[in-house]
């Protein structure tokens, strides 16, 4: 299990860095989904997509993320292939498991590139736990800019959609801080077995974008 060391400005810095959307993992072409919603009209303006977002972050993807995050970052060598592989099975569809794929392939690359890690080829929340386990970085902080950060993409892309105003999407993102807070705090006190997920619509919105007629992101 990982010590981790004291919050200090360079694993804010580096953790902030990996976050980012200019992070080269490629979130701004992945909608998780989102992109259904909205041609379909279920999401058309803030209040929609506020709800939409809330229950992703507590009840679906958002915190089943922090979850596996969370086992990767407190795992021992031998147990990061079945957490990895836990994590494909539960990616709910085949775009789903794309996102997660490039994503953590992109992010593994990069990090290992740039601070000498050896993460290999994972899932984003599994490469996310690990590389922060392996520079001993805090995982509350972790687990609260990944959160933030998955946010942060979904609004981004409704923003272009729906579409929404900038000053719109900066509010959305500071009232869901509280929820972020609250997610993590009962998703890292989660074990692996009772990894869940409730949101369905969400789950059929990235199925039904498979066949979309028209779309602007891979998922």
């Amino acid at each position: 299990m990982n010590t981790a060391t004291p919050m200090t400005t360079d694993a804010i810095l580096t953790l902030t860095q990996w976050m980012s959307p200019g992070f080269p993992v490629g979130a701004f072409a992945y909608s998780h989904g989102l992109e259904t919603a909205i041609a379909h009209g279920e999401i058309k303006d803030i209040s929609s997509l506020e709800d939409w977002l809330r229950d992703l972050i507590a009840c679906g993807s958002g915190q089943a993320d922090v979850v596996i995050l969370s086992a990767a970052y407190h795992a021992t060598e031998t147990q990061i292939a079945g957490i990895d592989t836990t994590a494909r099975a539960f990616a709910a569809t085949g775009g789903r498991l794309l996102e997660t794929d490039q994503q953590g392939g992109a992010f593994a690359r990069t990090v290992d590139d740039v601070w000498g890690t050896d993460l290999g080829a994972l899932t984003y929340p599994v490469a996310v736990g690990r590389a922060a386990s392996a520079k001993g970085f805090a995982l509350d902080l972790a687990t609260h800019l990944y959160l933030q950060a998955f946010a942060a993409n979904l609004i981004s892309a409704a923003v272009r959609l729906v579409p929404l105003g900038q000053t719109e999407g900066q509010a959305l993102l500071a009232s869901l801080t509280p929820l972020i807070h609250e997610t993590v705090e009962q998703a890292t006190q989660t074990p692996l077995s009772r990894l869940s997920a409730s949101c369905l619509a969400a789950d059929i919105a990235s199925m039904q974008h498979e066949t979309l007629y028209s779309k602007v992101f891979r998922t």
